[in-house]
């Protein structure tokens, strides 16, 4: 299986604004495309393409300033990076897809909705919101930005395992540890650039109410990162369905095989 998901996965790249996004293109079929956190990059899907990619084309894209993908500038602003999947959609000649967007990623896909809503089939937000920062919120994105700029190991490696449950910090520390070399390469320009973009984003909970086509939200009941009880408030009458798992911020880790069995659930139903 593994074998022949390397052979069926193409990376490849494309220049935007003299800046090479990096992406993988799998499979046959609907278009499904994967947009990743914070921190994080294309390969946080690996588990997945192999069976999305059997009936799908699955579409994974290293956002601006993370895993292979080159910073763009100092703020890297969620329209920049819903322009930059935009070309790469467009050089695949895809006219329609359907978006799951982990954390950043489902700011991005907002963004992309927003700005080309002729292109959305369908949209996943998976531990994510179409809320704005809080002014709050907005501090905290100050304060992390002047703390990886100090001592960017401490940053990156507390940020990641703040992102898992309690319960599941010890159960997954392997996975963790994994998740955190990962991490570790994305550049500080990238690291400081996203932050940016992401405190000044737009609240865009108007697209979840107004949008006609299926919408999933997937919440962790004890995500350190999205207070769950809020979160879930911003889909009160909307048709936009709702799946809770019992863990974090990290869905795709904390609740691997039961989410794979909620995508592919969503996806049919498309």
């Amino acid at each position: 299986m593994l074998l022949l998901h390397f052979k069926l996965k193409t990376l490849k790249q494309i220049l935007f604004k003299n800046t090479n996004i990096s992406y993988s293109d799998t499979g046959k079929g609907t278009a499904i495309v994967l947009l990743h956190g914070f921190l994080e990059n294309k390969t946080m899907w690996d588990f997945y393409i192999p069976e999305l990619a059997k009936k799908n084309r699955v579409i994974a894209i290293d956002l601006l300033g993370h895993g292979e993908t080159e910073c763009l500038g100092y703020v890297q602003t969620m329209e920049e990076n819903a322009d930059a999947v935009h070309e790469v959609l467009s050089a695949l000649r895809i006219r329609k897809a359907i978006f799951v967007g982990h954390s950043m990623g489902g700011y991005v896909a907002l963004a992309f909705a927003e700005l080309y809503p002729e292109k959305v089939k369908g949209l996943v937000l998976l531990n994510s919101t179409s809320k704005a920062d809080s002014e709050e919120r907005k501090i905290n994105r100050d304060r992390a930005i002047k703390a990886v700029k100090q001592s960017f190991i401490n940053f990156v490696s507390l940020s990641i395992a703040n992102l898992f449950s309690e319960d599941n910090r010890e159960r997954l520390s392997s996975e963790i540890e994994s998740v955190k070399i990962k991490a570790l390469k994305t550049p500080l320009q990238g690291i400081v650039a996203s932050l940016e973009g992401m405190k000044i984003r737009k609240d865009r909970e108007v697209l979840l109410h107004l949008t006609p086509y299926p919408k999933l939200l997937i919440l962790g009941e004890k995500d350190p990162v999205l207070n769950y009880s809020e979160t879930k408030e911003q889909i009160e009458n909307t048709e936009v369905k709702l799946f809770t798992f019992p863990d974090g911020h990290m869905s795709h880790i904390e609740n691997q095989e039961e989410l794979l069995k909620v995508l592919l659930l969503f996806f049919k139903r498309v």
